[in-house]
């Protein structure tokens, strides 16, 4: 039996990371909802480390940020008017960085982040965040199918464990998510070192 090949590899796009510069970074759900309690992540402290160290090289790249929140409203574990759906302080924006509030797990239902994206005339998207198999991916394939670029680096992303199915473990999920990315959708760079400047 041959070696699988993704359907990136069969049709020919790319798979190196998008560099750094020339790239919009994209931080996803970045929000302390994936910190602490029935939401908390599995690796997710690490993956803020990562989260943190890609912010810094892209406000170091002077490169465009845009934050990403989830809002599902008061008394929920997304509520943006609430401690619990802050962005995380490492994470948090500075300066002009725009934020923009979602509804729904592709970051561009109902938003105005294809409009940013289009004034800033981005192509290539850095993409890093949770959940990996949520709102990551959903944003990646709704980025790809929009004709954008998108990389995800994955060490700046981390999922939970799920109990469908007779239960998925975090790190099974955190795999086959990215390898559902990686297949079509985008690049999936496997840590921050691995983005070219």
């Amino acid at each position: 039996m041959t070696e699988p090949m993704t359907l990136r590899q069969l049709t020919g796009m790319p798979e190196s990371p998008s560099p750094l510069r020339g790239s919009t970074l994209v931080m996803i759900d970045c929000q302390n909802t994936y910190t602490q309690g029935v939401l908390e992540l599995e690796g997710v402290q690490q993956a803020l480390d990562s989260a943190a160290e890609l912010l810094d090289r892209a406000r170091t790249a002077g490169i465009p940020i845009i934050h990403i929140m989830h809002d599902a409203g008061a008394g929920s574990p997304y509520d943006v008017n609430a401690d619990i759906g802050q962005i995380v302080s490492r994470v948090a924006p500075k300066g002009d960085e725009p934020v923009i509030v979602k509804n729904y797990p592709n970051s561009f239902v109902g938003t105005d982040l294809e409009g940013k994206l289009k004034s800033l005339g981005a192509s290539n998207l850095l993409l890093a965040g949770f959940m990996t198999h949520m709102c990551v991916n959903s944003t990646a394939r709704g980025a790809f199918s929009l004709g954008y670029s998108p990389t995800v680096v994955a060490s700046a992303t981390a999922t939970r464990k799920l109990p469908g199915a007779g239960g998925v473990d975090a790190s099974a999920l955190q795999v086959a998510s990215l390898a559902a990315i990686a297949d079509l959708f985008g690049v999936v760079a496997p840590d921050v070192a691995s983005v070219p400047d």
